[in-house]
């Protein structure tokens, strides 16, 4: 059975849509679990909190999650980019083991996102970091807006590629 974590960095929107990524992957025979940003209420990376907080202790409650066969990375476009919990996410994610890339490297990666906006500079974004950390980014992607929401037919296709993907 594929193991699969989602990563989501918002609430509303972009939590309803992981949760309908979930429950289409779990339909399927794959182990979900989810990762709220917001909720692990990281501290925000810099030298000095790296101090004061062990990366490998904060990160270690989410050993089991990072440790999945792939991860779909949810987010809305903020000014542009993905939100800085996105960010600092994976700052404090690379700093918890030796090897920076160690929890991303040569794993599979969807990313989606459902902005009020466009979005799309967000997604560009997250597939050019995720490619920089080694991992392996679906081509196709999941993309919401207020203008043009997604369609379940489309979300159902891109999952069902990914998990063939995996």
């Amino acid at each position: 059975m594929k193991k699969i974590s989602i990563v989501v960095a918002s609430v509303g929107k972009n939590l309803d849509l992981a949760l309908e990524i979930k429950h289409h992957l779990q339909a399927n025979h794959a182990t979900v679990s989810v990762l709220n940003l917001v909720e692990m209420n990281l501290p925000m990376y810099t030298s000095q909190a790296e101090a004061h907080h062990s990366a490998e202790k904060l990160m270690f409650q989410y050993k089991e999650s990072l440790e999945s066969d792939a991860i779909i990375f949810v987010a809305p476009e903020y000014n542009g980019a993905p939100p800085p919990v996105f960010s600092n996410f994976i700052a404090w994610v690379s700093r918890s083991t030796k090897n920076w890339r160690e929890n991303f490297n040569n794993k599979s990666a969807l990313i989606a996102s459902a902005s009020g906006g466009g979005g799309s500079q967000a997604l560009a974004i997250m597939r050019l970091q995720l490619s920089f950390l080694g991992m392996n980014v679906m081509g196709r992607q999941i993309l919401s807006t207020l203008e043009k929401p997604h369609k379940a037919a489309h979300l159902t296709e891109i999952c069902d590629r990914f998990l063939e993907m995996i």
